[in-house]
C-alpha cells in the first residue's frame, strides 16, 4: 500500500522531477517507509512506500526492469502473487525481489493488458513501456485503490490523491457543476470520471487506459459485473446458497492474510467484521489483534457498540483494544480528517475511521475490514422498497437522494446549478444497462459499483492511509461478489436484509451479533450539531472564503444555522453538515 504519482509530457518536453517530488511529498503519510523518483525523457514516476510485502529495498519503487524495458509505480496488493510468480518463473522469468510489484511487471511482459484479469486484489498502477513509449493506467475492479489525473497544458499528471495534484500547481480548481449536483443529491457520491473540481478526474474502476506517445488514449473495461442467474441458481435454496457464500468468503478472508507483517481486524461488533474474526479463528489464528472505537453520547444517542465487539473479542480471545474518543478530541481532529479526504465525504464515520486508524497504526500495519457487505448482500433499508417496483429509478431516488432537483435549485446559487437533473439521469442510464433485470438487482449493481466506490471504499482508503495503515476488504473479493450477484434478491432481503450472509454467519459466530439491530460507526455529536460544533461550521460557512465562493444561497445557509436539527435528509443525515463539510474541504485544500 503506497502513494503513486507521475507526469507525462506530450509536447516533446521533459517530465519535471521537482513537480513529481512535490506530489510524492504530499503523500508521505500514505508511504512513510521510503520514497523514489524515476524520470526518463517525457515520462516521470514518483512513489511513497509502505512496506507490507518484501520488506527489503529490492521491493522499492518506482520499479524498473531494464531487461524488459518496463517501469511501474503500484499502489495496492496482489493477493495471489505467489502463485503468479511461480507460473511466470516456469516460463523463464527471473525475479530480483519477492514483491508483488515485480510480479505485475513480469505478468505484463508475458500476457500484456490481459494480465490484469489474473490479478486477485486491489490495485492502481501506471506502467511505462520504454520500447513503445506507451503508458498504461490501471485501476482495480471496485476502485479500492484511487487514481486521480489532471490534463495540463502540455501533458498529464496522475496521483493517488487529489491534493497531491493540487500541490504541483496549474490545476483548474473551478467547481464542476455536474459533480456538485451529484454531491448535493446523491449523498456526496460523485461518479467517475468527475470530481468536485473541474480540472481533476479519476480513472473509473476496472479500466485499462493506454496512452500513446502523442497523448491520445483508449479505454478498456476488463471486468463487467452481471446479475444473471442460471435455472440451477434460481432453484437453489437458502441453505445451499449460504454454504456457497461461506466457502467463497473463507477464500476471500484467507487471501487477505498474505503479508510479511501481522494482519489485524477492525471489529465494529456487527455481523460483517465479526464474521471475519470468526473465520480467521476457524483457520487457526490465535491472539488476533482486533480494534473498536466509540464516541461520547449526544442527545441520548449512544456513541459506541462495545457490547457487541466485546462479545466477539471474548468469544474468540482476541487481543482486543477499545478506543473511546471524547467529543473535544473528535472536534480537534476534524480539520486533519477533512484534509485527509481526497474528495469531500459527508459520512460521520470518516472521523471514526481516521481516529481508529491513528491508534491501530501504532501497533500494526494491515487490517481487514467489513466494508462492502451491505451493498453486496442487500443490507440497506431502501432495497425492499424496490421489490416489484414499476418505477425503480424514482423509487430509488426517493429512498436515497438527499433532495430533489427542484429543491436543489432553492439551495444553490444559480451560477452553480446544473441545467438538468444530472443525478436522476445518471441513475436512469445506469439502471437501463443490460445485465440486471430485477429492480433490486439494478439498485445493488449501482450501489456496489458506483456508490460504494466513491463513498465507503474511498473513506476506508483515505482515512486508513492517512496513518500508513493498509485496509483489506474481503467482502469485495470479486469472485465472492460474482457469486453474490447470482443469489436471488429474495434471499438477500430475508431476515431484515443480508439474509443469505446472516444464514452463513450462523455457522460460525454467536447469534447475538447476527440478530442485533443494524449498527454503524455512531458519531452523535456530528449528527446533532450544536455548541462548539455549530460554531465551527458557522465560521466555515460565513467566513470570507465562503462568501466569495458563494456556493449556497444565503437564505438557505441562514435556515440551516438557525435550526440544524430541522433539516435532515432521507438517510437521516444533517444538511448543515453536508454543506459545511464541502466548504471546509475546499478551504482545507486552498481552493
Amino acid at each position: 500500500m503506497c502513494g503513486i504519482c507521475g507526469e507525462m509530457i506530450w509536447s516533446g518536453g521533459q517530465a519535471s522531477a521537482a513537480r513529481i517530488e512535490t506530489m510524492a511529498d504530499t503523500m508521505a503519510r500514505r508511504g512513510p517507509d521510503g520514497a523514489g523518483i524515476v524520470t526518463r525523457g517525457n515520462v516521470g514516476f514518483g512513489h511513497r512506500r509502505l512496506k507490507i510485502i518484501d520488506l527489503s529495498d529490492a521491493g522499492g519503487q518506482p520499479f524498473v526492469d531494464t531487461l524488459l524495458g518496463l517501469t511501474i509505480v503500484f499502489n495496492g496488493c496482489i493477493y495471489n502473487y505467489p502463485e503468479l510468480r511461480a507460473e511466470l518463473a516456469g516460463k523463464g522469468h527471473v525475479f530480483t525481489s519477492t514483491s508483488d510489484t515485480e510480479v505485475i511487471v513480469k505478468a505484463w511482459a508475458e500476457w500484456g493488458p490481459r494480465s490484469v484479469e489474473r490479478f486477485l486484489g486491489m490495485f492502481a498502477f501506471v506502467i511505462h513501456d520504454r520500447n513503445t513509449g506507451r503508458v498504461a493506467m490501471v485501476r482495480d475492479r471496485f476502485g479500492l485503490k484511487p487514481l486521480y489525473y489532471a490534463e495540463t497544458q502540455d501533458g498529464l499528471r496522475f496521483a493517488s490523491t487529489l491534493p497531491a495534484l493540487l500541490a504541483a500547481g496549474g490545476i483548474d480548481t473551478s467547481i464542476d457543476r455536474v459533480a456538485l449536483h451529484h454531491y448535493m443529491t446523491w449523498h456526496a457520491v460523485v461518479p467517475p470520471p468527475r470530481t468536485i473540481l473541474a480540472g481533476v478526474k479519476k480513472l473509473p474502476p476496472a479500466t485499462i487506459r493506454t496512452y500513446e506517445p502523442d497523448g491520445s488514449h483508449t479505454d478498456e473495461l476488463f471486468w463487467i459485473p452481471l446479475f444473471e442467474r442460471s435455472p440451477e441458481d434460481a432453484e437453489r435454496g437458502m441453505e445451499e446458497w449460504s454454504e456457497i457464500v461461506l466457502d467463497a468468503l473463507r477464500r476471500a478472508v484467507k487471501r487477505r492474510m498474505v503479508a510479511d507483517v501481522p494482519v489485524g481486524v477492525l471489529l465494529s461488533g456487527g455481523v460483517d467484521s465479526s464474521l471475519i474474526v470468526g473465520l480467521l479463528a476457524e483457520m487457526g489464528q490465535e491472539g488476533l489483534a482486533t480494534y473498536s472505537i466509540g464516541f461520547e453520547e449526544a442527545h441520548g444517542e449512544k456513541g459506541d457498540e462495545f457490547v457487541y465487539s466485546d462479545l466477539i473479542a471474548r468469544h474468540y480471545r482476541t487481543s482486543h483494544q477499545k478506543i473511546m474518543i471524547p467529543s473535544e478530541e473528535m472536534r480537534a481532529n476534524l480539520p486533519d480528517a477533512i484534509r485527509a479526504m481526497s474528495e469531500p465525504m459527508v459520512s460521520y464515520d470518516n472521523i471514526g475511521f481516521y481516529l481508529l486508524s491513528r491508534e491501530v497504526s501504532k501497533t500494526i500495519r494491515v487490517v481487514q475490514s467489513g466494508q462492502g457487505a451491505d451493498e453486496v448482500f442487500g443490507g440497506y433499508h431502501w432495497y425492499p422498497k424496490l421489490v416489484n417496483s414499476n418505477d425503480p429509478v424514482s423509487d430509488y431516488a426517493v429512498s436515497f437522494f438527499d433532495r430533489s432537483h427542484e429543491r436543489l435549485a432553492e439551495h444553490l446559487n444559480p451560477d452553480y446549478m446544473a441545467e438538468r437533473d444530472e443525478s436522476l439521469e445518471f441513475v436512469r442510464a445506469h439502471f437501463a444497462q443490460p445485465g440486471a433485470d430485477d429492480p433490486v438487482d439494478k439498485a445493488l449493481r449501482i450501489d456496489t459499483n458506483v456508490m460504494l466506490v466513491d463513498d465507503p471504499a474511498k473513506r476506508v482508503d483515505n482515512m486508513t492511509m492517512a496513518w500508513g495503515l493498509e485496509a483489506r476488504v474481503p467482502f469485495l473479493d470479486h469472485e465472492l461478489v460474482e457469486i453474490a450477484n447470482r443469489v436471488p434478491a429474495s434471499l438477500k432481503l430475508a431476515q431484515g436484509g443480508k439474509g443469505v450472509l446472516k444464514e452463513a454467519a450462523r455457522r460460525v459466530i454467536p447469534h447475538e451479533v447476527i440478530d442485533r439491530p443494524k449498527g454503524y460507526f455512531p458519531v452523535p455529536a456530528l449528527k446533532y450539531i450544536d455548541g462548539e460544533n455549530l460554531e465551527m461550521v458557522r465560521e466555515a460557512l460565513t467566513n470570507e472564503a465562503a462568501r466569495e465562493r458563494g456556493l449556497f444561497r444565503k437564505t438557505y445557509v441562514d435556515q440551516l444555522l438557525a435550526e440544524p436539527k430541522e433539516h435532515i435528509t432521507p438517510l437521516r443525515g444533517s444538511e448543515l453538515w453536508q454543506v459545511a463539510l464541502l466548504e471546509m474541504w475546499l478551504q482545507a485544500q486552498g481552493v
